[in-house]
């Protein structure tokens, strides 16, 4: 099993909100992360939400590429429906350059409908708009010569990406997905696979039998590794703290659903997605989530605390990675 980092950094105009943290404390927390030998940091994208969260992602992980050394940076996610292709292709191979080949690409075709509202774009155009664009950065990062698109949305004449990505044939593109087509979808289009922090064990484990399936049926090559499960982390030392954490929970759904306008999951105590809970109980319900398949698992921490990592680090990566316990100390 391995471990990783999913969220991002917030302004501090706004508390509270479900997976940021001011920007220079984020900072060092990927820094210790990276340290500690954590293997992935993925960072979300989001726009006009009011809360302060990353929108420039690409941008706050070239500055992570010159500040870490061996930790991969990915983007969770890229949603390709307002952006132009041509330029995130540009920027991600220019960001594949800068961090020695540590990027990992991942998109989406977004689903916070006020987000598409600020856009002016019709979130029913969000899967068209999504073909079109990978469509066209896959050609952009594979064509050895100019070439040009006249698609719906887009039209590019005579062009010619640079740079090129350091990763061959570009990096390895990660898909957000939850239902069963889309699942497919990654497996049958050369996408790895992300997974959210909400959904419980037994989706996470049916999720990733879909996909291990899929690729079993293309003929792709499958490596559990492939697949990023993101899991609130909320560890604590004593029951004394497990109300408090329970509240914590309460609140970052509250406002995930609210951001999302959906409805999530009301009773915390039979939620069993976040690793919420004693180093034991953590360490239970990981092993669990091994059994089912899931061995690359994205932490997503409320306060991004590298004290938070380092006791993780020591007091759980053990069961699992016991060569990292020295980093912890």
């Amino acid at each position: 099993m391995q471990f990783g980092l999913f969220g991002g950094a917030r302004t501090k105009r706004s508390v509270g909100i479900e997976d940021s943290q001011g920007y220079q404390s984020f900072i060092d927390y990927v820094m210790e992360a990276d340290r500690l030998g954590f293997r992935h940091m993925f960072m979300v994208e989001h726009h006009s939400t009011g809360q302060g969260q990353v929108s420039a992602s690409m941008t706050l992980l070239a500055y992570l590429a010159a500040k870490t050394q061996t930790i991969r940076l990915g983007t969770a996610v890229v949603v390709l429906p307002w952006h132009n292709p041509v330029l995130i292709a540009e920027q991600a191979a220019t960001l594949d350059l800068l961090s020695g080949g540590r990027f990992d690409f991942g998109v989406g075709k977004g689903y916070r409908k006020p987000e598409f509202d600020a856009f002016c774009i019709p979130i029913e155009e969000a899967s068209e708009r999504f073909d079109e664009a990978i469509e066209v950065i896959r050609r952009a990062w594979t064509s050895e010569e100019r070439f040009s698109h006249h698609g719906k949305r887009w039209h590019f004449e005579n062009m010619l990406v640079e740079p090129a990505p350091l990763q061959q044939p570009h990096p390895p593109m990660w898909l957000a997905a939850g239902s069963a087509d889309s699942i497919r979808r990654a497996a049958r289009d050369g996408f790895n696979l992300l997974l959210d922090q909400l959904a419980s064990v037994e989706q996470i484990i049916e999720r990733i039998a879909i996909y291990r399936e899929a690729c079993e049926r293309v003929g792709r090559p499958y490596h559990s590794n492939m697949v990023g499960t993101a899991r609130a982390l909320q560890m604590i030392h004593s029951e004394a703290e497990r109300q408090a954490a329970y509240e914590t929970r309460k609140r970052v759904v509250g406002v995930i659903g609210d951001l999302a306008r959906g409805k999530l999951a009301e009773r915390v105590e039979e939620d069993t997605a976040p690793l919420l809970g004693t180093p034991e109980e953590i360490i239970a319900r990981l092993k669990q989530l091994e059994a089912g398949g899931a061995t690359n698992i994205l932490l997503v921490d409320p306060n991004a605390s590298p004290a938070g990592l380092r006791a993780f680090a020591r007091e759980v990566m053990p069961a699992f990675t016991p060569a990292l316990h020295a980093a912890a100390e």
